[in-house]
């Protein structure tokens, strides 16, 4: 793949992000139970919270890390890293992939119902996006090694290719929570545990792609240096 590419760099970030948000973890119980409880308007609220954690990490790591990000060796070791990490992501999908189940009722048999009075205000969505994005170990995983992977390789386009890279990711996120959101508001109908099983296979073999495409450009900067 040619990560010189902007259109690339959003493209493959797009399908590695989606691969992350359709395994199970705490913010999909979130989207299912906020959304029981509020209605669609949940899902959207719980990825904007999401999205501006990753948004002030992503700045942590361009001002924290810039100088650090610019060497060669660091590069190949995230690059290769994150290849690593990638291979054991998709592994990790293709074993689950028989056990896992599309429960739309999995958050929402202690909830309140909607009318108790007890429904959330505006900004309680929001604070949960953040809060189970931080809960989740993945999640730091995810970006210790894949996304602070994406992000070297965007950086050589620029701001431009970091926020190609960034708007991939993060409308990944919108486009599965926003789906799941309104699959439990309007009712499971036909987005059966086999449909979500066949998307998560799918997904686990563009990982096994991508983990070449990131092994193949840290192999080739680390052969440059020998």
């Amino acid at each position: 793949m040619n990560f010189a590419n902007p259109a690339a760099i959003f493209v493959s970030s797009f399908i590695i992000g989606l691969s992350g948000a359709m395994m199970p973890g705490p913010l999909l119980v979130c989207t299912v139970r906020d959304t029981t409880r509020r209605g669609f308007i949940a899902a959207p609220l719980l990825v904007l919270g999401h999205g501006i954690l990753e948004l002030a990490l992503v700045a942590l790591l361009l001002f924290g890390l810039a100088e650090w990000l610019r060497g060669e060796t660091a590069t190949i070791v995230i690059a290769l890293t994150g290849c690593a990490a990638l291979v054991w992501m998709a592994v990790g999908m293709v074993r689950e992939i028989r056990g896992l189940r599309f429960d739309v009722d999995a958050g929402a048999a202690s909830e309140p119902r909607p009318g108790s009075g007890k429904t959330p205000g505006f900004w309680r969505p929001v604070a949960d996006g953040v809060v189970a994005s931080i809960g989740n170990p993945y999640w730091s995983l995810w970006w210790a090694t894949i996304g602070l992977g994406y992000l070297v390789i965007s950086q050589a386009q620029g701001m431009a290719g970091v926020a190609f890279f960034f708007a991939g990711h993060i409308l990944s996120d919108a486009a599965w929570f926003m789906f799941v959101g309104f699959t439990v508001s309007m009712g499971r109908g036909r987005f059966t545990d086999r449909v979500y099983r066949g998307i998560v296979g799918v997904c686990a073999g563009f990982l096994f792609f991508f983990a070449l495409s990131f092994g193949y450009f840290g192999m080739t900067k680390l052969l440059r240096l020998l």
